[in-house]
């Protein structure tokens, strides 16, 4: 048994910012199901959006976010997040990070020049942070060297949370006491106690065919929290980012939306745009609205792909800005200052989560959820661009303040070890790779960027079958992490599938051409907990 006063689980942005304010408290077991560099952060390409410039206002990165989020914003949650991000920004800075500075004059300052600033789609000023084209790289490395270097903070690494330690589950309150986590390499399963845990385990692009995240992004905070009971909101808006590069062996390559800032241009494969025709804003419309547009065009073409073009812009500027971009199309024969660059919409972000307040609590006492996995109302239904790391950082740091009340001298409950019961080793691993595959693919056919009721119906009636195979595995032999992943997004997907068919209109990312109009009635969060099917909330 391993004890804690903050157990984190996740080595994102979220969980490492997280933990290194929360050491200040007390003693931190961080635990990540693979190394702690690998999250959805460091895939993060674009930036962190925040109020920097001269001209630009908090209330016009305010007004941004509420256009994006089609009238589900909790407007508390945006005003305090934009407002919060400079300073997180400025703490970034203090522990290492390398921004993107703007190129001065001669005759400025240059003792202390400003950060460059990108813009990009839905935004209204230049308020993008980047490192290159490569930020999450560069953030992640920089939180990772500072979580290594405080002495209150253990890492284990290859170790996966399998489900957490609720003291209703064995006679008591309501109340989050950890989590059983699998020691991946030993194959055992440890105990861990804590008298606050926290949830930041990023997304669930894996529940999707095609996705822009890493392989560890399986949504397993929801599923975990959602099956210990607590409550889980707006799981059908999931965010198809509009360029992916499109080709065999680039797994999960995305193409950062700077590009448009900067002008790229969309391009059906005879070589003529086509954004005009969508949105006034064309290449620079919110996420939703492009990433539409390009399933529209890809399906009434029958193309497998559109192209986006930034050979118009100078060819050391196109090097300069997306280095990253250009080393890695130019790997499978694309040089992007030459030709334009194959491209598809990709599940990319999950605008929905475990529902928390705005210091990160859930609705068990004890538990708390920050970043990806969590909904803290500032995205509402669609997300802008750039602020998901913002959101990462200013929780975390609420999270972290509001864990001063931690009782460090309270005893840990008597829990129970792991039970294997009569499971055994198995030999039927093909199991878990044909159910992978099966619901990955009905997820990306059915309950995609364009719905309807009838495929939500087959999505919904084919996961549940799913799900009793999943079980009866499950039960029968040694959980392994791929076993795990498997579970949970089964999980995910049963209820991003519950809230899509309980939202019978269209709004930001929920598109269902069965209820093409936005009905104002059901402006409010879709929730739903383990028990209690999905229904709008009383906001």
């Amino acid at each position: 048994m391993i004890t804690c006063d903050v157990l984190v689980i996740g080595s994102g942005i979220a969980g490492l910012s997280f933990a290194l304010e929360a050491a200040e408290r007390g003693e931190v077991l961080l635990v990540t199901k693979r190394r702690r560099h690998d999250s959805n952060t460091n895939w993060a390409q674009g930036g962190i959006a925040a109020v920097l410039a001269e001209g630009d206002t908090f209330e016009s990165h305010v007004d941004d976010t509420l256009v994006a989020g089609a009238g589900l914003n909790h407007k508390a949650a945006v005003e305090l997040c934009v407002r919060e991000g400079p300073e997180r920004i400025r703490m970034l800075q203090e522990i290492g990070t390398r921004f993107d500075k703007a190129q001065v004059s001669a005759h400025a300052d240059e003792s202390s020049p400003s950060l460059d600033l990108h813009l990009e789609g839905g935004h209204s000023a230049r308020r993008i942070v980047h490192a290159g084209d490569m930020t999450g790289r560069e953030v992640e490395r920089a939180l990772v060297d500072a979580v290594a270097a405080s002495p209150r903070i253990r890492v284990l690494e290859e170790h996966m949370a399998i489900d957490l330690i609720t003291l209703a589950k064995y006679g008591g309150p309501e109340v989050c006491a950890g989590a059983y986590v699998l020691d991946v390499e030993q194959g055992k399963v440890e105990t861990v106690l804590a008298r606050a845990t926290v949830l930041a385990t990023g997304g669930a692009g894996k529940v999707y065919l095609y996705t822009s995240n890493p392989d560890v992004a399986t949504g397993d905070g929801v599923a975990m929290a959602f099956r210990a009971g607590a409550a889980v909101a707006n799981m059908e808006f999931y965010q198809f980012h509009p360029t992916c590069l499109f080709n065999p062996q680039a797994k999960s390559f995305l193409i950062s939306e700077a590009l448009r800032g900067e002008g790229a241009i969309l391009r059906r494969l005879d070589g003529t745009p086509f954004m005009s025709e969508f949105d006034p804003r064309k290449e620079l419309a919110p996420r939703d609205i492009v990433a539409r547009a390009i399933d529209h065009e890809m399906k009434r073409s029958g193309a497998e792909h559109v192209l986006l073009d930034i050979t118009h812009r100078d060819h050391h500027f196109v090097k300069e800005h997306f280095p990253g971009i250009f080393a890695e199309c130019l790997r499978y024969g694309i040089d992007i200052t030459r030709e334009p660059i194959p491209v598809v919409p990709a599940a990319h972000y999950l605008c929905g989560g475990i529902a928390t307040d705005l210091e990160g609590r859930t609705s068990i006492p004890g538990l708390w959820a920050i970043g990806e996995c969590a909904h803290t109302g500032l995205h509402g239904a669609n997300r802008l661009a750039s602020n998901s790391l913002l959101e990462g950082l200013v929780f975390a740091h609420r999270a972290a303040v509001a864990l001063k009340d931690i009782d460090a001298k309270k005893p840990f409950p008597e829990i129970p070890d792991w039970d294997v019961g009569e499971a055994v080793p198995s030999d039927e691993a093909v199991v878990i790779t044909q159910n992978w595959d099966e619901l990955r693919r009905l997820m990306w056919n059915y309950v995609g960027i364009v719905r309807s009721d009838k495929r939500l119906r087959r999505a919904a009636r084919r996961i549940a079958l799913l799900q009793e195979e999943i079980a009866e595995y499950y039960w029968k032999y040694f959980v392994t992490r791929d076993l795990l992943e498997l579970r949970n997004i089964a999980t995910v997907a049963q209820l991003i599938v519950e809230c899509a068919s309980a939202r019978r209109e269209s709004r930001g990312l929920h598109f269902t051409i069965d209820h093409l109009e936005t009905d104002p009635k059901m402006a409010r969060d879709m929730v739903v907990k383990r028990g209690v099917p999905a229904h709008l909330s009383g906001r």
